[in-house]
């Protein structure tokens, strides 16, 4: 999630543990052997033994992103601790990285990998086969938090002939399996206490982890593939987003992630030695209803609600003239999108008539659990007030992170939520009827069934626009907005990522003059 939830449950929202094109200068800066996505323009000459300074407001939860390391644990080891066989470039797209090649058979069942050569871990022992196969089930294993654990649920078998060779044997195809492993970070399957500790292949290894305050990450001189532009990394983490603004005003860090107060960004817009970029987010956040139980188990009750919320007023309150409406879970960076925030449009009389219909014309009740960090209690209060003008009374729970993974994400104890998710790609949660908010439509599960054993990605785009159609034409849930992704830097910084792909910063083509 784009927040300390975010952190607990990855991706499967933010959980979390990566969208609106609103214009941002894109370029390309020097990338190590995974390729280079959009990144910050370069500019004059750069010092190579320059330590960047990040400022963030995520940090990890723990080190393990199976394990309930969240956002901050994707934002500063993605691509830069650990590898993937495939990386997601700055760009969206999937590009080969520790899988040299592949191979897939005719009937697409079977998935043949060749490894790069000459790979070794931080720890210096050799990159193998055995390697890929256990950090693959690790993801899938029962204990598992990983954002993309129910991704791999087709997968039969996995085994290694020979040392730089892994054969993935499904069980039904899957043309987002190579997108998938891009998720998948390749780990020596011999380490220990990941928690707190790495043994990734990456160009930077762990330096020191001072909780509540840094994270650094040192150069891996043994690295297999082009060097970092820059001698290390130090991510400095704040809990307020002044004290972050302040940090970069006092050059205390040379850059901001993600920026979470816009009416600080004037100070920025307005000087030369700072640059604000408008990149691409992923980051939705929901109003999640719980759509077992009553009455949000009627599609038209829903609608209702959804219809008498005035998310654009939400987005401006919170953010300004920043932000997106969607209307619906799927983000216009990816590749079904739709604008579908026409559907169920903000309009209270239509609410009204809706919620009569459905047989609640003098409204009704419900609890809305709310994590406790920003913009969760905002957006509650705010809910809150736009529900009573239908006759809907609200009574707001203020609950933790671990208590929303416990309570809601887990037990499903609840009405409704606040919840942000971060992943890109994510409707198909949607065609899972476990999941936690209990959506459950047969036809949309069989349309996101048949979009991932699809022939063609313009077979699976037609499959999922239609699930998408659905899915918003039974407002499963409230799609409030799509967060902006605003990174600030110093001018003397180039070569950074702009975009908030699922959450990752890759540190390593940053350039600092």
């Amino acid at each position: 999630m784009k927040s300390k939830m975010t952190s607990l449950v990855g991706a499967t929202l933010m959980v979390a543990l990566t969208l609106t094109a609103c214009g941002s200068g894109s370029g390309s800066g020097n990338a190590t052997s995974a390729g280079s996505g959009s990144t910050s323009s370069s500019t004059g000459s750069a010092d190579p033994n320059a330590t960047i300074e990040v400022g963030s407001l995520y940090e990890p939860q723990n080190l393990d992103n199976t394990g309930g390391g969240g956002q901050g644990v994707t934002e500063a080891f993605n691509g830069n601790v650990y590898e993937g066989l495939f990386k997601l470039g700055d760009d969206g797209k999937v590009e080969n990285l520790l899988a040299k090649d592949y191979k897939v058979s005719p009937d697409g069942l079977t998935y043949t990998f060749t490894l790069q050569s000459g790979v070794t871990f931080h720890s210096g022992d050799p990159l193998t086969s055995a390697d890929v196969k256990y950090s693959i089930e690790k993801v899938i294993a029962k204990d598992s938090q990983s954002a993309r654990k129910s991704s791999f649920t087709g997968i039969k078998s996995i085994t290694t002939p020979d040392d730089s060779t892994v054969a993935v044997k499904l069980s039904t195809k899957s043309i987002s399996f190579v997108y998938n492993l891009s998720y998948v970070w390749v780990i020596n399957d011999q380490a220990k206490d990941l928690t707190t500790s790495e043994d990734g292949t990456g160009p930077y290894k762990l330096g020191t982890w001072k909780r509540g305050s840094s994270l650094s990450l040192d150069l891996f001189t043994g690295y297999w593939g082009t060097p970092p532009t820059n001698k290390g990394v130090v991510f400095h983490y704040f809990t307020a987003a002044t004290a972050l603004n302040n940090a970069l005003l006092t050059n205390a860090v040379d850059i901001v992630t993600s920026e979470q107060s816009p009416d600080a960004l004037a100070q920025f817009k307005d000087n030369k030695d700072y640059k604000v970029n408008d990149g691409h987010s992923t980051t939705k956040l929901l109003l999640a209803f719980n759509d077992r139980v009553k009455p949000f188990d009627n599609a038209l009750v829903r609608k209702a609600v959804t219809s008498a919320i005035d998310n654009r007023k939400l987005l401006n309150s919170i953010w300004g003239d920043y932000g997106t409406l969607i209307g619906s879970m799927v983000p216009p960076t990816d590749p079904w999108y739709e604008d579908l925030t026409t559907v169920n449009p903000y309009d209270v009389e239509l609410a009204k008539k809706q919620l009569s219909e459905a047989g609640y014309a003098n409204g009704f009740g419900f609890t809305l659990d709310t994590p406790n960090y920003d913009p969760h209690p905002t957006a509650a209060t705010f809910i809150k007030g736009e529900l009573a003008k239908v006759g809907i009374t609200v009574t707001i729970n203020v609950i933790t992170a671990d208590e929303w993974y416990t309570k809601v994400f887990k037990n499903h104890d609840f009405a409704a939520t606040l919840q942000e998710h971060v992943n890109d790609r994510d409707v198909v949660w949607y065609g899972n009827p476990d999941f936690y908010w209990g959506y459950d439509n047969p036809e949309v599960t069989k349309l996101v069934n048949q979009a991932e054993q699809s022939d063609t990605t313009d077979d699976q785009t037609a499959l999922l626009k239609k699930a998408n159609q659905q899915i918003a034409a039974d407002a499963a849930s409230d799609w409030l907005y799509l967060y902006p992704q605003i990174v600030v830097a110093s001018s003397s910084l180039s070569g950074y990522p702009i975009n908030g792909l699922n959450s990752q910063f890759y540190a390593y083509t940053i350039k600092k003059s």
